[in-house]
């Protein structure tokens, strides 16, 4: 026998790779658990008896100490109660896909969903203040003297009609740039993402993925001082379900 042999079949270099295997397989359904510390498990609206996610079973809950005084979470949890879907199957199959009852960008379903989140804001790392605040707050900020100032500037939606005017920037004091620009829209006022405006050198706004009238329906921010994280997803999500629903031609098939 040579060097490392414990039998005439079966040597370290045997045992040694059998043991990864077990490790690595053990990894796989240690990460595949912690996976799912939300959105599990998986509910089926046509069998209540259903709970998908049952590979390698839940993981256990675990609580987080949120700093700054925010309190904890734990996860897994139980799903708040009281949620209303505001949408339904046209054809009641399993895995047939679900639409919207009201107004498809407000109704948090496909390119429009929403997550539920904290209705806190998100908070710097050292201060523990809201990280995301308007510039008339922040004002050892200001627009580079060689870029286009949006504020007093219209906005306009994809189908070229004024939505509102830009009153003001929202600063990102983490990662030095604007996430949001305020807006008047009548009597609202409203937010976009940056993400979703295109600034034209002289200063006005447009936004491919909503139109002009959508702004007004936008939704806002409860403190005119901050954003919540909750504030955030439906802001973000509005905007984003408007490529799909904003016309009604975008919501037919393209041949």
């Amino acid at each position: 026998m040579g060097t490392g042999a414990i039998t005439e079949y079966i040597d370290l270099a045997q045992l040694t790779l059998y043991a990864f295997w077990l490790f690595f397989f053990g990894l796989v359904g240690y990460l595949h658990r912690e996976n799912k510390r939300e959105g599990y498990p998986l509910l089926d609206s046509h069998n209540e008896n259903y709970r998908g996610g049952d590979l390698f079973g839940m993981p256990q809950e675990k609580t987080y100490i949120l700093p700054h005084g925010q309190g904890t979470r734990t996860v897994p949890k139980a799903e708040p109660e009281g949620y209303e879907l505001k949408a339904e199957q046209p054809v009641p199959a399993p895995g047939f896909p679900l639409e919207p009852t009201g107004n498809a960008m407000l109704d948090g379903v496909g390119p429009a969903a929403w997550a539920i989140r904290p209705e806190k804001p998100d908070l710097n790392h050292d201060h523990g203040t809201p990280r995301i605040i308007p510039m008339r707050i922040a004002q050892d900020w200001s627009v580079e003297s060689r870029d286009p100032d949006p504020r007093g500037r219209p906005v306009y939606g994809v189908d070229g009609e004024q939505g509102g005017t830009v009153t003001d920037l929202w600063i990102d004091l983490s990662e030095p740039c604007v996430r949001y620009l305020e807006i008047a829209a009548g009597e609202r006022r409203v937010m976009i993402p940056m993400t979703f405006a295109r600034i034209k050198s002289n200063g006005d706004v447009i936004a491919k993925s909503v139109c002009g009238k959508h702004f007004a329906e936008a939704p806002s921010t409860a403190n005119p001082d901050f954003v919540t994280l909750q504030e955030e997803d439906k802001i973000g999500a509005y905007y984003g379900g408007g490529y799909l629903y904003a016309l009604p031609e975008r919501t037919e098939p393209v041949l």
